[in-house]
């Protein structure tokens, strides 16, 4: 009976997309917010923005189910909103449908399977940032309250991710066992 429990919140948040698109101020205001999050992290690496200055005037596309956003590598090396009228030089497409699927192999630190199609180069560097680049959410934190309590609330924060990670991997090993069991 437990394992029927992720089948039935997958066809639920999947349904939730489908059926509550976000209002065209509020999804535009989204990717804003993801555009300003993703320049903090690379202002964060002068490496990143060095590779991204080489591909500066390209254009990235993303696509996950009728979702799309798209960016241009500015001249600084960081991301501005692209033109919805030009054509996209690389195009990243998520293939996994389902938003519960796609958070459990986020989980299970694996990446989703992607469609990319367009310049190869601007690709692998794409691919470079995804290797290269992370948030270091206890450094801003440290800027705002002190580096002991972010430590203590970074520890924390890692500590419940992993928890939420082994559950999901081992949730996912007994759905798959033939008997149910784990």
């Amino acid at each position: 009976m437990p394992s029927r429990v992720f089948p039935r919140l997958d066809d639920l948040a999947e349904q939730l997309l489908d059926r509550f698109r976000p209002p065209l101020w509020l999804e535009s205001e989204m990717k804003q917010r993801v555009l300003l999050f993703l320049n903090h992290v690379l202002m964060q690496e002068p490496p990143a923005q060095d590779r991204l200055r080489r591909q500066q005037g390209r254009q990235v596309q993303w696509r996950w189910r009728d979702l799309e956003m798209r960016v241009n590598i500015s001249p600084a090396g960081l991301l501005e909103r692209g033109d919805e009228r030009a054509s996209p030089d690389l195009v990243l497409i998520l293939n996994e449908t389902s938003p519960l699927e796609v958070a459990r192999s986020v989980l299970q630190g694996q990446r989703p399977a992607l469609r990319i199609e367009g310049d190869v180069q601007l690709a692998a560097d794409i691919n470079w940032l995804v290797d290269h680049v992370r948030w270091d959410p206890e450094e801003d934190l440290a800027r705002l309250i002190g580096d002991v309590p972010a430590h203590r609330i970074a520890t924390a924060g890692r500590r419940t991710a992993e928890a939420l990670r082994d559950f999901v991997v081992q949730r996912a090993r007994s759905s798959s066992a033939p008997d149910g069991t784990p």
